[in-house]
């Protein structure tokens, strides 16, 4: 049998605050993935999860790391994610970045992941170069219930997984464990699932390890997944930036840093004032 020689590619996807990033950077700091360059995409007007991914030691990843700054990539124009997988193939040919044999797109948690997928399988440069490896998505043991019966971006994104990883599964029981469970089973039957906490987990049981089957995978984006509409962004005095569903994204930025005296009061307002409104805050 002849391998493919094509760079296998991982989506890691799932909802706001389900434990993406400390995955990411446990599994860069493992020995065996040094070889890997990683996009990251970012809802909203300032990115931060480049700079906890950088924050592994490894220049290899530093310098293999890139930031899409536009937002959701289902969102955006799909060539940014394409001109990205472009240029890092092109860069790795001439040698001006270390020669990386995978790659993880990490997604922002409101990306839906059908426009994605279909980028990676139909643009045909990206397809001659790339092979979909894995669809990874994780999901929060203690809110993920919630998160696949109240937002249609979680379903989405538990429907097409390959892997569904119910992380922060040390904060949760048995039974609660369970229950989520047996709901992503019923959503997606043909998936794998692990039980972690803290981002561990083998990379060999996710990363490379071609378990996307496109002969099988072929009809369900377009049974679970629609293309999303974009929303003109309001203007206003903060960046801002609109999903689908009336979620909106704002970035605060201060004149000058803040004392946790001084910010932990306020967070505890955000928190109490709006609850469930409020999807994600990252600082």
């Amino acid at each position: 049998m002849t391998l493919d020689p094509r760079i296998p590619v991982t989506l890691l996807t799932g909802f706001l605050g389900s434990g993406k990033t400390t995955l990411l950077n446990q599994l860069l700091n493992h020995s065996g993935m040094k070889d890997t360059a990683v996009i990251i995409n970012e809802l909203g007007s300032t990115g931060l999860d480049h700079i906890l991914a950088r924050t592994v030691e490894s220049q290899h990843i530093a310098d293999n790391t890139v930031l899409l700054e536009s937002g959701c990539l289902c969102c955006t124009l799909s060539n940014e994610l394409a001109d990205t997988m472009r240029d890092l193939f092109f860069k790795r040919q001439l040698e001006a970045i270390p020669r990386f044999t995978r790659l993880v797109i990490e997604t922002t948690g409101m990306a839906d992941p059908g426009p994605i997928l279909s980028n990676l399988l139909n643009e045909p440069v990206i397809s001659s170069t790339y092979r979909l490896d894995a669809v990874v998505v994780t999901i929060d043991s203690l809110y993920g219930l919630q998160q696949i019966r109240d937002q249609g971006e979680a379903r989405k994104q538990a429907a097409v997984a390959d892997v569904l990883l119910l992380t922060k599964s040390d904060l949760a029981n048995d039974e609660q464990l369970d229950v989520l469970s047996h709901a992503l089973h019923a959503l997606n039957p043909g998936a794998t699932q692990y039980r972690i906490s803290h981002g561990n987990i083998d990379p060999a049981a996710i990363i490379d390890a071609g378990l996307f089957d496109p002969s099988g995978k072929q009809a369900q984006p377009q049974r679970w997944l629609r293309a999303p509409t974009r929303t003109k962004a309001a203007r206003g005095m903060l960046p801002q930036s609109v999903h689908e569903d009336d979620i909106v994204s704002f970035t605060v930025t201060m004149p000058k840093p803040l004392t946790w005296g001084q910010l932990e009061p306020v967070l505890q307002w955000l928190c109490s004032t709006f609850g469930e409104q409020l999807l994600r805050l990252k600082a």
